[in-house]
């Protein structure tokens, strides 16, 4: 018994250390294991020599020389020229200029005594953001470039760039407090002052309504970002502890939908070049590292993200939002995010006042203009008072409101505003279902989640309305094996015909709607657990000579190259990856499209399963897998070939009922609700989350998340973030 107890002694006193913190549960991602896991990032991003060109890349390699005494990065790597392209771009007031000034802002701060680069490329950085212009009420500085005036072109309004704008605008002040600002006249110390009000106030709407771009597996990254920006470098504890409260939610809305290391959700911003497999994801760096449930390796070696996270010693995931993501318990997730608009119309907008505003965020005062139009509502009728007036003041025609320029011009009045609104106002009544395309508004999320796979569905939204970006619902079998619906818009192509082979997808189906990016017409999509419909019927005319044009036709991503097996019969195409299985019918007859470009990695086989002949069509998915049904993928087939399927066509669109072998009795039409064996099912209302561990009604602000003996309370009219985890045994009673 001695030799036992002086055995035990070194591990009591190492546990009574006070560096001992990694062997003590602290609800935070172990330290040890953390640090290891953004070496391991960084490694992965040395592994090539460095780009002096990369912002990120540069900052990877210092970093890893930070933490890693046999890994050096020679003085002057980095010469005064590397980064003129982005000093150009920003001078010029190009958009996207916002991401350069972030990354070069937090290259300043974490390394800028650093003798890689000569002391005169910092002095270019300084005086990058000390030109810059930082929001749309600055002056437009008067600058002529090869010839020609520079025209501001930025993007301001989306919620990402709101926060982007503001976050360097933050720091920039705080380096050079004493600086004058070129663009306005202020001091650094002036635009620190301006910027922390709109920061605080982005991060309570995001805190109260979740996010304007929703799910998106590309503008979650640039949301990123900025937070970690402000935790890392703002030397505030009121924005630094709401910024890290607000982290924690993107993760948690992030750790409800992955699936092996694919954010396989419904997406209120999204494109073909990334919605296709895990690694093309924007977000699948940070996922990978926190997360870790996928093989594939790391994305990128310049990833701007990858760094941050990489870098960061001030943020720790909560623990309880790791082991969310990793659960293998089938669970259902509902949540909603976003505020509603009544886009439709009144009669005679001229003579009724617009709608009250909800949470009292006025449609005409310009205080509350970046959060209604960072959902895309420049266009919507009550809201075009606001966009006409400050677009006309601030010269925005010709730049960041190009889209609306031919509309604008048909309705201008010169020198009376009130006839001109009168007339953009009857004008919308006759193209609202087309012109808000762009438009992010109250959205309804459910998620069906298992071991095996993912369905994903933005519920009963903006059905039948074109759709910039969106992508209404997804099945996730794995990284790469996902199937979703499209409606695409019109291609310079026979209605048969192929895509043409030398059709880049990239540059030519963004920003959407494309063949595969967005919806030409949304559709009414439902779903209950694992079982989704979804409905489609345009409700706009065609109007080519504005662009507003579709396909008579829907199709599916189903990747041949992807699964293990895929069958059809009849209506039905059936998919299986592992133990996954998915299952589509179409009630138009289908067929494969070929000769086209691969969408990613399918290897000439089919994946872009076409119905012809309409661009209404219904649309029944249904996904199973081994757990639940024992037989296998031929008992989960024979089982869906045996239900009963009944469309019929309505005057507006289609009336469905399917007999899911798994579910029940399915029941839903254009209009009206959803019931399951003659119950309705709620897809309207729902809470900001209800699932098993976390339930928030909507517009509190209060997040008690809970898995296990994790746990993890956000508390933001207090302030207060509290992480817990089991008592290690040593410290029990």
């Amino acid at each position: 018994m001695l030799i036992r107890l002086l055995l035990l002694i070194p591990l009591v006193l190492l546990l009574m250390a006070p560096n001992s913190c990694a062997l003590r549960p602290d609800g935070y991602f172990p330290v040890g294991e953390w640090n290891e896991r953004q070496m391991e990032w960084l490694r992965f991003a040395t592994e090539v020599p460095l780009n002096p060109a990369s912002i990120p890349n540069v900052m990877a390699h210092l970093e890893r020389e930070k933490r890693d005494a046999a890994f050096s990065v020679p003085e002057g790597s980095v010469p005064v020229d590397a980064w003129d392209g982005a000093f150009d771009k920003m001078w010029r007031l190009r958009d996207t200029s916002d991401f350069d000034a972030l990354r070069l802002v937090s290259a300043l701060y974490s390394f800028a005594d650093h003798k890689v680069a000569n002391e005169l490329l910092w002095h270019k950085v300084a005086d990058a953001l000390s030109t810059f212009k930082y929001w749309y009420t600055d002056p437009t500085p008067a600058r002529v470039v090869d010839g020609e005036q520079v025209v501001d072109s930025m993007w301001y309004w989306t919620e990402n760039h709101i926060l982007i704008f503001h976050t360097v605008e933050l720091l920039a002040g705080k380096w050079m407090p004493n600086r004058v600002f070129s663009v306005t006249g202020m001091t650094g110390q002036q635009h620190a002052d301006r910027a922390r009000p709109r920061i605080l106030r982005w991060l309570d709407e995001r805190a109260k309504f979740g996010f304007t771009e929703w799910h998106s597996d590309v503008y979650y990254n640039l949301d990123m970002r900025p937070l970690l920006a402000l935790i890392d470098y703002s030397d505030d504890p009121e924005i630094e502890r709401r910024a890290t409260m607000v982290l924690d939610l993107v993760f948690l809305d992030i750790a409800l939908g992955v699936h092996r290391g694919n954010f396989g959700t419904t997406h209120g911003r999204s494109y073909v070049k990334d919605k296709v497999a895990a690694e093309l994801q924007d977000i699948f760096d940070q996922t990978k590292m926190y997360f870790d449930d996928t093989e594939l390796p790391y994305r990128s070696r310049g990833s701007s993200s990858g760094v941050a996270f990489a870098s960061t010693r001030k943020y720790r995931l909560p623990e309880v939002i790791r082991r969310i993501a990793r659960s293998d318990e089938p669970s259902w997730n509902l949540a909603r995010m976003n505020l509603p608009l009544d886009e439709v119309p009144p009669t005679d907008p001229a003579s009724t006042p617009p709608p009250v505003a909800p949470h009292g965020l006025d449609y005409r005062d310009e205080a509350n203009l970046p959060f209604w139009w960072s959902m895309g509502s420049q266009a919507v009728w009550m809201m075009l008072p606001l966009t006409l007036e400050v677009g006309e003041r601030e010269n925005l025609w010709d730049s960041q409101f190009a889209p609306f320029k031919a509309l604008r011009d048909l309705v201008w009045t010169p020198g009376d505003l009130p006839a001109t609104i009168i007339k953009a106002q009857n004008l919308a009544g006759f193209l609202w279902k087309v012109i808000n395309e762009s438009l992010l508004m109250e959205v309804n999320t459910a998620t069906w989640r298992t071991k095996h796979y993912m369905l994903y569905t933005a519920q009963d939204y903006r059905k039948g309305l074109r759709g910039s970006q969106t992508h209404s619902w997804q099945a996730t079998l794995s990284e790469h094996a996902l199937v979703f619906t499209q409606h695409p818009s019109y291609l310079p192509v026979a209605p048969g015909g192929s895509v043409p082979p030398d059709w880049n997808w990239q540059q030519k189906d963004e920003p959407g709607p494309g063949y595969w990016t967005g919806e030409s017409a949304q559709p009414r999509s439902v779903q209950h657990h694992n079982v989704g419909i979804s409905i489609y019927s345009p409700q706009y005319g065609r109007i080519p000579s504005f662009g507003f044009d579709f396909r008579d036709e829907t199709h599916a991503y189903f990747p041949h190259a992807h699964m293990d097996e895929v069958v059809q019969q009849g209506s039905w195409t059936f998919g299986r990856k592992d133990d996954a299985y998915v299952a589509l019918y179409s009630w138009r007859p289908t067929m494969w499209r070929g000769g086209q470009p691969e969408v990613f990695q399918n290897a000439g086989l089919d994946f872009d399963l076409v119905a012809p002949g309409g661009a209404n069509n219904v649309w029944i998915v249904e996904c199973g897998s081994i757990d639940e049904w024992p037989g296998g993928f031929a008992a989960f087939q024979a089982a869906i070939l045996a239900a009963a399927v009944s469309v019929t066509p309505t005057a507006t669109a289609f009336d469905v009922s399917y007999d899911s072998p798994s579910q029940g009795t399915f029941t839903v039409g254009w209009d009206g609700p959803l019931q399951v064996d003659g119950n309705d099912v709620a897809i309207h209302g729902y809470p900001r989350f209800d699932n098993p561990y976390v339930h928030t009604e909507f517009g509190e602000t209060v997040y008690d998340i809970r898995e296990g003996e994790y746990s993890l309370l956000l508390e933001f009219d207090r302030g207060e973030r509290t992480a817990t985890a089991p008592r290690p045994i040593w410290n029990l009673p």
